[in-house]
């Protein structure tokens, strides 16, 4: 089943309004930010359809992006650099980077949702759920443009580091990724704190 707006419509009988949904895309590959989004959904024009990004083909991502740009109340993209993965963690620029989108919202929510189990340190009220992606539709709103803005900027990378293939596995450890770092050696945009890079090279 798709997501639903039921977990929104409670908080708003709850007084917790405007609600925000947040998620991540990026914590696992071997390349490039790691990217949150937050989403305020309009409850008048919740798009139909919506669901966890990574069960949706990209052309249908593609079309929910659009519309939830279109309809939504709010929406901030943000990210963590590979630069900023290697200094401080995984887990930690992801947090940071959603802390960041939060930030970035021009319509400050009282309350957020996020994906998962391990919720940012926030100003207002936060509550992690887990598999949200699949269930909240402010949640999957935000797994979508997370998504596919992360797609869009890995592609841009393509274009700078052609050798690497990003536009095809969007820094994703497969077997042409590893054998092109094998090949060339890292870029700036790899993650030197993952294998296989970790202790083979050091970023100059």
């Amino acid at each position: 089943m798709p997501a639903d707006f039921t977990r929104e419509t409670l908080a708003i009988t709850r007084g917790l309004w405007p609600l925000a949904g947040i998620d991540e895309v990026g914590r696992g590959p071997l390349a490039g930010p790691v990217v949150t989004a937050a989403v305020i959904l309009d409850p008048e024009r919740v798009p139909a359809g919506l669901d966890d990004s990574k069960k949706l083909p990209a052309a249908i991502r593609e079309e929910l992006f659009g519309e939830i740009m279109d309809k939504a109340l709010a929406v901030s993209v943000a990210s963590a650099s590979a630069t900023e993965i290697d200094r401080i963690n995984i887990r930690q620029a992801t947090l940071l980077a959603m802390r960041r989108a939060v930030s970035a919202l021009p319509l400050a929510p009282l309350h957020v949702l996020v994906d998962g189990n391990d919720p940012p340190l926030l100003s207002c009220g936060c509550e992690a759920i887990i598999q949200g992606d699949g269930q909240v539709a402010s949640i999957a709103a935000a797994s979508i443009v997370a998504k596919v803005t992360r797609d869009r900027m890995m592609a841009r990378l393509c274009r700078r580091f052609p050798a690497y293939g990003f536009s095809a596995h969007v820094g994703y450890a497969t077997p042409q990724h590893r054998r092109a770092i094998a090949e060339h050696g890292p870029c700036p945009e790899h993650r030197y704190s993952f294998a296989p890079v970790k202790g083979v090279w050091s970023r100059q």
